[in-house]
């Protein structure tokens, strides 16, 4: 499993269902959506600033956070864009990795 992060800011509507269901109703919703898709919410935090809400999510792969990005953007109430979250062990592997790249001109 991946950790990703989703970036979340509340549309009209979606404001008007946070006020009726609170943050702790839209949780347990979010929550229950990330697990039907076979993930795990292990974040979940209220924010002030360009975001609204940000979530932390294990999910078994890209096509899963794609999927929960477009429906749950499709539905209106949020705008989502998503980041793959890097381990510190994944970095080392990278690291490690010769890649050939040319700088332009050169």
């Amino acid at each position: 499993m991946a950790k990703y992060m989703f970036r979340t800011s509340y549309t009209q509507s979606g404001l008007k269902g946070l006020l009726a269901e609170g943050g702790t109703g839209r949780e347990a919703a979010l929550r229950e959506t990330i697990e039907a898709a076979g993930g795990t919410l292990e974040g979940f935090y209220y924010a002030f600033g360009d975001c609204d809400l940000y979530l932390i999510a294990d999910l078994p792969d890209e096509a899963t956070a794609t999927a929960l990005s477009l429906n749950i953007a499709a539905a209106g109430a949020l705008t989502v864009s998503v980041t793959v979250l890097l381990t510190a062990e994944t970095v080392d592997e990278a690291v490690g990795k010769s890649v050939p790249y040319r700088l332009p001109g050169a």
